[in-house]
């Protein structure tokens, strides 16, 4: 009988436990773009005050946008910036992408970008071949040294570092850091279109379900081209259908810039949804594959450990999809 009683007294108590942990959310701006989060926690988390904080901490590394940051410093030539752990992180996870794309992924294209008008300084005409040509001899995330007191080496003082293709993906990583730290084990952080999908959504007892874009969407009208139902896994999009630029003479620049080319390029790839085990990662890989374009981004998907892609291609005029397997086990109807 004790031992009955027992039980059901335990038992009793899980319940109630359970029932602690509710669903929670918070949404705002930060980097430019939009956020948004939910979580389940039998906690009550100081969440606002830690995003505010981390948002705060990598535009004060990390933003062009951000005159006195430390990549702004080191881009206007302070070879006496120490950057922080952050910067480390995001230039190592660079590096190693930047070489397993053999050079597709590069930051040091921030001149470029600048150019025509991606980035903070605005371009205002054209720009010519021979500036374009000029330029292009700043790129190189090769000519970049980090060194053991966290300074960085260029070998050519005109380098602009941007790391803008990545960084978003990084600061949705220390989000999650933060909500590990804390026990939580059930959350979806997306920032940007980008998302880290962590555990389950209580709220409905199933993995989080989360959408592609779809690239042909009208202006000002959102459609998806699939849905995903995601448990421990990062996702990040990238295509050229959403952020163009138009110089003086209506001409039209896609926002993908190829490294090796120097020039603002349109390729067969509409976008590239990526899976990977952080979004510092996914969110990379995504860029990389968008300036590859399809055949080379599918020759290095195959080669990568537990990363998967989703590619929406142009073949004969008409849009196409290349998943791979582990993509292909995620999709839903």
């Amino acid at each position: 009988m004790k031992k009955h009683l027992l039980l059901l007294i335990s038992l009793s108590l899980l319940l109630a436990c359970q029932s602690e942990i509710s669903t929670k959310s918070v949404s705002g701006m930060a980097l430019g773009t939009t956020y948004n989060i939910k979580y389940f926690s039998d906690e009550e988390l100081e969440v606002q005050p830690a995003l505010d904080s981390i948002f705060e901490i990598i535009n004060t590394s990390m933003s062009t946008y951000q005159p006195d940051s430390d990549i702004s410093r080191i881009n206007q030539g302070d070879t006496n910036v120490v950057v922080d752990e952050h910067f480390v992180n995001v230039f190592q996870a660079s590096r190693k992408i930047y070489e397993e794309s053999e050079g597709y992924f590069d930051p040091t294209v921030g001149n470029l970008v600048n150019a025509y008008g991606f980035g903070p300084e605005k371009q205002l005409e054209q720009p010519d071949e021979v500036y374009l040509d000029s330029l292009h001899q700043l790129v190189g995330f090769d000519k970049l040294h980090l060194t053991e007191d966290n300074k960085i080496i260029k070998e050519t003082p005109g380098i602009y570092i941007d790391f803008n293709a990545i960084a978003k993906g990084y600061a949705i990583d220390v989000i999650a850091e933060y909500f590990d730290e804390k026990g939580t084990e059930n959350y979806l952080i997306e920032l940007g279109g980008e998302l880290v999908a962590k555990g389950r959504n209580m709220q409905k007892d199933a993995d989080w379900l989360v959408a592609i874009d779809d690239p042909e969407q009208e202006v000002g009208k959102r459609t998806f081209q699939g849905i995903l139902a995601l448990q421990n896994r990062a996702m990040a999009t990238s295509g050229n259908y959403r952020k163009f630029s138009l110089d003086s003479t209506g001409n039209t620049f896609v926002h993908t810039i190829n490294p090796l080319t120097g020039r603002a390029e349109k390729n067969d790839l509409l976008s590239a949804s990526v899976l990977a085990e952080n979004c510092t990662l996914a969110d990379g890989y995504a860029s990389a594959f968008m300036a590859m374009g399809y055949e080379k981004a599918v020759s290095l998907v195959e080669k990568l450990d537990n990363v998967d892609a989703y590619l929406i291609f142009v073949n004969n005029g008409e849009p196409e999809v290349y998943t791979t397997e582990g993509f292909e086990k995620v999709l839903r109807d």
